[in-house]
């Protein structure tokens, strides 16, 4: 069975290839390399979690990081996978201290970082920071670790931290590259694993450099909560499929669903191409307040199975008829996923052929709609479904 999941997945790469809307790079040997040089265990699948900055900016405060750990326990989002809580931008005070060090913003988190992390691992989850490869950090409200890369790094460890997403202000005129290796290598030498984070913006194309420095790395700019930023930034990371796997992903950025800019239907498609694409799933809106449809979204154990399977291969466009769009990608076990995503304004008829998708024209499948868990039993050849308006149907086909 393994060697036929194998033999499936490197067919659905050549043939995604050839048919894909952008092309797609080739791994080089050099990212090859630094993949096998980072190692720190983390990222085997890709991170959950929720980030502070889609909803919060920098109105934060430790009351509502304790209170955010709270609800994804009570929610049982924590059960479902989403274990990092990461605090963005804006939670360090201006200056640092006589030492050097970095210090928490003494009104908004006087009780200090590793109190609260201290909290939120009582929770059974894992505490994120932010910081910044720069001066300072994008709000130009808190120091960037530029030259302070060590000492900022053993700071994170003796707190507790588990998660450094790093951003790309105030770069000085620096190469972002020499810069995100030195604190991967700061991270590494700090006595504690913590999953790192690029947040470069895929300016330098780090999807190609990247897989050996972090875990994840930014491949676009900031999503924006509405259709026009997702689908633009959905396009964009799909570019950079063949570099991600298991222990480095490429990060699209954080989720938008809850927020409010987008319909149900919009925020459904969003879920499910980020989990197809294998791309973080760090949810970006108040999780102490969720309607119903935000929580039936994110709760979804199919689609989330699909973003933590363990075959690890980013799902990607493999057709395009104008507005209607195939995209796939292949899970372990031989199986198959694959949305139908209608980015038109009309409702669609859309087609995906097994031979765009890596199957054989012979191959008989069972297709699991996992928004629906309905179960469509002997399906060959293709698969046609009618899609509403900017809505999509996932779908896992399981051969038979």
């Amino acid at each position: 069975m393994e060697e036929k999941t194998l033999f499936r997945a490197l067919l659905f790469i050549l043939l995604s290839t050839s048919v894909a809307a952008i092309r797609q790079p080739e791994r080089s040997p050099v990212a090859v390399t630094r993949r096998a040089a980072l190692e720190n265990g983390l990222g085997r699948t890709p991170q959950m979690g929720w980030n502070s900055w889609n909803h919060f900016a920098c109105n934060i405060n430790e009351d509502i990081i304790r209170q955010i750990a709270d609800a994804m326990v009570d929610s049982g989002l924590a059960k479902l996978g989403y274990d990092y809580i990461n605090i963005d931008d804006c939670w360090a005070a201006y200056d640092r201290d006589s030492q050097g060090n970095l210090v928490a913003n003494p009104s908004t988190f006087p009780s200090g970082i590793k109190v609260l992390a201290d909290y939120v691992h009582g929770k059974g989850l894992k505490l994120g920071v932010y910081g910044d490869a720069g001066s300072f950090t994008c709000s130009n409200k808190m120091p960037g670790s530029l030259g302070y890369e060590e000492q900022d790094a053993k700071t994170f460890a003796s707190w507790g931290v588990d998660y450094l997403k790093y951003d790309n202000c105030n770069d000085q005129g620096l190469s972002p590259q020499p810069r995100y290796i030195n604190m991967s290598k700061a991270l590494l030498n700090s006595g504690r694993n913590i999953f790192f984070s690029l947040c470069e913006w895929g300016v330098d194309d780090p999807a190609t450099w990247a897989s050996g420095v972090g875990n994840s790395w930014r491949t676009t700019g900031d999503i924006q909560d509405n259709w026009g930023s997702m689908t633009a930034i959905a396009d964009a990371n799909d570019k950079w499929a063949s570099y991600a796997g298991p222990g480095g992903w490429n990060d699209p950025d954080m989720l938008e669903v809850g927020n409010g800019g987008m319909t149900t239907e919009e925020y459904r498609s969003h879920f499910s191409i980020w989990a197809l694409a294998k791309a973080p799933l760090l949810i970006g809106c108040d999780i102490r307040s969720m309607s119903n449809d935000t929580k039936e979204i994110l709760r979804n154990q199919n689609v989330i199975a699909v973003n933590q399977d363990e075959l690890g291969v980013q799902g990607r466009k493999v057709q395009q008829d104008g507005d209607q769009e195939v995209w796939a990608g292949p899970l372990s076990g031989g199986r198959v996923a694959v949305v139908l995503w209608n980015r038109g304004s009309d409702e669609a008829s859309i087609t995906a052929s097994w031979s765009s998708i890596g199957l054989n024209a012979s191959t008989v499948v069972d297709a699991h709609n996992l928004w629906t868990d309905e179960v469509t039993s002997s399906v060959q050849g293709e698969l046609e479904e009618t899609v509403d308006t900017h809505a999509c149907k996932m779908y896992v086909l399981t051969p038979k």
